[in-house]
């Protein structure tokens, strides 16, 4: 670990206007320095659901590079943490507070955010692409999430990816999605199904899009506040079990973490017919407090 290392970073909260709601995230605006194992380090002693270190970017399409990771792994990618560096980055004039479009560097490659300008403005990710896996049988997965096979919507739970892994779990009302608790003995039975990481994410339709919870000990995260890189992958799951619209401009929120008391709405734009031309996930940022942290 370097030693004599001072850096500022900000404490942001993703997805919500309102202070101590929502997903809350540090970043390290400038990581030059740090090493791998020392950004761990600082994830694990921030113990938030991800924190991020920004490098300069290696391409030149791009107008940083982003490192994210967990308390206990780094990720390809992640969605708030795309939205909450975006917002900082232009607060600290890295980026310009005018510009509307530009692409992070991530380790999943290139991903581009778009600004709504305003008094508050709205941060949009385009998700990458996303990838469909295995269905799971409706009984494990309930036992799994602790509730009855009864409270599940009679769909097949499938995993869906657009660079995490996540098994989308469909209940029948906010009530089911409430009373989801982990167990753990049933869940080892879903990782001899499949082995790799993965999270699971609840969720019920709504007349405003859905209500969700998600969970990923594999990550160190028991339960995460807002999920952006889930989120898209929750409306192509949605679209394709016509739980929404598949039509191009079709716009619905993600309300989640509420049950947690840090309730997050995520807002989803689909563009093109069953998002041919991208799903975008959007949020706003509360910043919280500046900070500097001496090693």
């Amino acid at each position: 670990m370097p030693s004599n290392l001072t850096n500022s970073y900000r404490v942001v909260d993703v997805f919500t206007n309102t202070p101590f709601e929502g997903n809350p995230l540090a970043v390290f605006p400038d990581a030059s320095g740090m090493d791998t194992a020392t950004m761990q380090k600082i994830a694990k002693e921030l113990n938030l659901s991800e924190t991020t270190f920004v490098f300069p970017a290696t391409r030149p399409d791009c107008v940083a590079k982003v490192r994210i990771f967990t308390p206990v792994k780094e990720m390809d990618f992640a969605g708030h943490p795309t939205i909450g560096t975006g917002y900082v980055l232009m607060k600290e004039g890295i980026i310009h507070e005018e510009t509307k479009n530009f692409m992070l560097e991530e380790s999943i490659g290139p991903v581009p955010v778009h600004v709504d300008k305003g008094l508050n403005p709205l941060i949009w990710l385009c998700t990458p692409p996303i990838t469909s896996g295995m269905t799971f049988d409706r009984l494990i997965c309930a036992q799994a999430i602790g509730i009855r096979s009864e409270d599940l919507i009679d769909i097949s739970p499938q995993l869906l990816s657009a660079g995490n892994p996540t098994l989308f779990i469909a209940v029948k009302d906010k009530e089911a999605v409430d009373r989801v608790h982990l167990n753990f003995e049933k869940i080892d039975s879903l990782k001899k199904i499949y082995p790799d990481k993965f999270c699971q994410f609840v969720f019920t339709p709504t007349p405003e899009g859905a209500y969700s919870r998600m969970f990923a000990p594999d990550y160190g995260i028991i339960e995460d506040p807002a999920t952006g890189s889930s989120t898209g992958p929750l409306a192509q799951y949605m679209m394709q079990h016509n739980l929404i619209s598949a039509s191009s401009g079709t716009r619905f929120i993600s309300e989640q973490g509420t049950k947690m008391g840090r309730k997050s709405i995520l807002h989803v734009h689909i563009k093109g017919m069953n998002g041919k031309e991208g799903i975008f996930v959007g949020g706003h940022v509360t910043p919280i407090s500046e900070c500097v942290m001496k090693l």
